[in-house]
């Protein structure tokens, strides 16, 4: 029965994992062929995260409702699963990237990896907690759009008065929507998952050391995303009192 799930799934994630490597290598060689060799791959991975991350929450979401039966402990619906593999080729094709083009970013591919064991064992392993793991991709992804345009405009400020305006329009507001998504709720969603899981209600089909692998890797994603928008503040705030000393001396 598990084996006859996994082989419809073969042909899927190979046509999603070849769609984001047709837009990598669009992006790589088209769209941003004028750019600097040192941005140009960096650009790429954003174009493929923009290509995942808006479709991902719509996806996921209408995955998520669509299941009258849904839960922390369901099984997973075929369409869910579909949703499941479109992001399990997203982040191979992105970690490829990172592999190749920025094998010292530590944190992101780790960040990767460990994206891909709680997808992969929900989708391949247990068959089950897909709702958890959308809602959670849903919280994941809805700030995708501004963080990649933000990451554009960041990338090409030195260069570029139209980058450098978005960059300085575009980045209050999407530290705080990234701030209220991945700092409350985030963790209110994943408070509930967890004292789901712990309280042994979904262990007859998501067994322990599965759940609570989640659960280690997705505290840990959230607290690494609270340190870095805290930091971004941080940079901000100065950026902003010595604009403002600057006036003051003229």
């Amino acid at each position: 029965m598990e084996t006859l799930t996994l082989i419809p799934s073969v042909p899927n994630l190979l046509s999603f994992f070849t769609m984001y490597l047709i837009i990598y290598l669009i992006a790589r060689f088209i769209v941003f062929k004028n750019w600097s060799s040192k941005l140009r791959p960096e650009a790429s991975s954003c174009l493929i995260s923009l290509a995942h991350g808006t479709p991902a929450v719509f996806l996921a979401t209408h995955a998520i409702l669509s299941d009258p039966n849904r839960g922390f402990a369901s099984i997973n619906t075929d369409y869910q699963n579909l949703v499941l593999d479109y992001s399990i080729a997203y982040f191979l094709m992105d970690l490829i990237h990172y592999l190749i083009f920025s094998p010292g970013d530590i944190l992101f591919i780790g960040h990767h990896l460990a994206t891909l064991f709680v997808f992969v064992t929900c989708r391949y392993l247990v068959y089950h907690g897909a709702f958890a793991i959308l809602v959670l991709l849903v919280l994941a992804e809805v700030t995708s759009f501004c963080q990649n345009t933000w990451t554009l405009a960041n990338a090409r400020k030195e260069d570029s008065a139209v980058a450098a305006k978005v960059y300085a329009f575009l980045s209050p507001p999407f530290y705080a929507f990234y701030s209220v998504v991945r700092g409350f709720l985030g963790p209110t969603f994943v408070y509930k998952m967890g004292e789901f899981y712990s309280s042994g209600r979904g262990e007859d089909v998501i067994p322990r050391w599965v759940w609570v692998s989640w659960t280690i890797v997705v505290v840990g994603a959230i607290s690494v995303s609270i340190l870095w928008i805290s930091n971004l503040w941080i940079e901000l705030y100065r950026e902003r009192t010595s604009a403002v000393d600057e006036k003051k001396v003229r």
